[in-house]
């Protein structure tokens, strides 16, 4: 990954970049280059994101999806790898050109390797997120074969949980929710 900080990024400047596989995030202004992610990152993300979904349908409370664009301002403009929104949030937050203009309730990243990459979604994304609202942010290591839970306290997102390969993953945001963490990984 690289990162260019000179100057502060918009919404309007990602129109002017190239479109060549590369995905575009602006953090506080802060543009974030990344590569499309490794098979085995979009295969988990992949995993996370269908079990939120056969829970949506059981539940009928929401859905999730992979890679879904967030306009949070014109200086924050990001890429998640999984969301998970409520259908009443949805309906409510959601810009004629299908992209969020709000937190989702559940944000997920899937870390690459690499330190500038963790540090984005360890730090800068967390402090993103935190600020705009997201009730949970899981951070998963597929390296590790951990996911670290952050939930929403008064205004910030503190760390609540780490799981490991034999724990279950649940929430409290997703009632009846529930899956094996290492069926995530495999």
């Amino acid at each position: 990954m690289s990162q260019t900080s000179q100057v502060r990024w918009t919404t309007a400047d990602l129109e002017l970049l190239p479109d060549n596989g590369n995905r575009y995030e602006i953090v506080d202004g802060e543009l974030f280059l990344t590569r499309a992610p490794h098979w085995k990152h979009q295969k988990t993300a992949d995993k996370i994101c269908a079990e939120l979904n056969f829970w949506s349908r059981q539940s009928n409370l929401g859905e999730a999806v992979t890679s879904a664009g967030i306009i949070f301002t014109d200086a924050d403009n990001v890429i998640p790898d999984v969301v998970w929104i409520s259908k009443e949030r949805l309906a409510s937050v959601l810009d004629d050109a299908g992209h969020l203009t709000a937190a989702p309730e559940l944000v997920v990243e899937v870390l690459s390797p690499g330190e500038e990459n963790e540090r984005r979604d360890k730090q800068v994304k967390l402090k993103l997120y935190a600020s705009q609202g997201v009730r949970e942010y899981w951070i998963v290591d597929r390296h590790m074969q951990q996911i670290q839970i952050y939930r929403r306290e008064q205004a910030t997102l503190v760390l609540a949980a780490t799981l490991f390969s034999s724990d279950n993953l649940s929430s409290p945001l997703l009632p009846g929710f529930t899956c094996s963490v290492a069926s995530l990984f495999t």
